[in-house]
């Protein structure tokens, strides 16, 4: 899909805040709310927009404990299996299907390390299939961003 300078700009505008008015970013490219509207139906039905969300602040919910980990699967055929029971704890956040050393490396929030030990020891390492974890706790976290057009 060809975007053009208006179209990045309301892009950067709604990245940076989705709750910018419409009539502040066509005021700001000197067209009508409504063309700023149609250009948006357009970017959503191109699929370059993947949606709309709200982002929580995890710290302020309690959860001060981020950690990344690596999965080792004892066969590539368990994949499909670990990840649906992977999908019923709600501390994990991310998943990916990774080269390399680990089959599956998740992103796991947690109030704080006594949780994501009992996460690991109860909940992912109990996992059929699963033969081992390696675990990296965030300290800081300075990057958080999209990709930039």
């Amino acid at each position: 899909m060809k975007i053009d300078g208006i179209d990045k700009i309301i892009i950067k505008s709604l990245v940076k805040d989705a709750r910018t008015p419409i009539l502040t970013i066509a005021r700001k490219v000197g067209v009508s709310g409504a063309a700023i509207h149609q250009r948006l139906k357009k970017l959503d039905k191109s699929k370059l927009i993947d949606g709309y969300q709200m982002v929580l602040n995890p710290k302020a919910l309690g959860y001060s404990t981020t950690a990344f980990v690596g999965i080792f699967l004892d066969a590539s055929s368990q994949y499909s299996s670990a990840i649906k029971r992977l999908k019923e704890i709600p501390e994990i956040v991310e998943s990916h299907y990774t080269t390399g050393n680990y089959a599956i490396f998740i992103k796991i929030m947690c109030k704080n390390n006594e949780d994501l030990m009992h996460l690991l020891n109860k909940d992912i390492q109990t996992i059929k299939g699963v033969s081992r974890t390696e675990t990296f706790i965030s300290l800081d976290q300075q990057i958080d961003r999209q990709i930039s057009i």
